[in-house]
């Protein structure tokens, strides 16, 4: 058995079986292939044109693969610099983002809004000031109030009937004399 005329594909139900070679694909033309007849030349191209088109473009195809290399190479090389000088991806990318932040800090935008924001700011401590100040002193003359004055008596009297002479800061002690306890709350 020729080993070249095996199926080694391992998907393939004929896996380790002879395969014809009459059933080949090779003998098939292939559809756009350079020089392939079947392909008939643009209008105004003579086939010299295209034959010289196509050397060039094959030219071209292996200059660009050529770069390719290049630039792989060039991109190992500029990884193996980095590495040597111990900057790390993270390294380059904390700082781009601080390079970053730095732009957007001296960005006219950034600076309009920093204002804006600022005068904002102001303008709102200035306000909860104003209604601080006005409360302050509302609370004062709802004190100084007669209303304000007759509860608070009431209130200094009831403190007396509770806690008694003693409630001027003194300790009270409570009519069982035991701590307050999960199960016993003092309510």
């Amino acid at each position: 058995m020729d080993p070249a005329s095996q199926d080694i594909n391992l998907n393939s139900p004929n896996k380790g079986l002879v395969v014809d070679q009459s059933d080949s694909l090779s003998d098939v033309p292939v559809e756009g292939a350079v020089g392939n007849s079947a392909n008939p030349l643009p209008p105004g191209l003579t086939e010299e044109e295209a034959e010289e088109l196509r050397t060039e473009l094959t030219k071209v195809e292996e200059e660009i693969n050529t770069l390719r290399q290049v630039l792989s190479a060039k991109e190992r090389h500029a990884t193996d610099l980095k590495r040597k000088l111990g900057l790390s991806p993270l390294n380059e990318l904390r700082q781009n983002l601080t390079k970053s932040w730095q732009d957007v800090q001296t960005s006219n935008a950034y600076k309009k809004t920093q204002e804006t924001l600022s005068q904002a700011g102001q303008k709102t401590s200035a306000a909860l000031t104003t209604v601080g100040t006005a409360i302050t002193r509302r609370l004062g003359d709802m004190r100084n109030s007669a209303t304000f004055k007759s509860f608070e008596d009431k209130m200094g009297n009831l403190k007396y009937k509770v806690v008694g002479p003693r409630g001027n800061g003194d300790v009270v002690s409570s009519p069982t004399d035991t701590t307050p306890t999960q199960e016993n709350p003092p309510f």
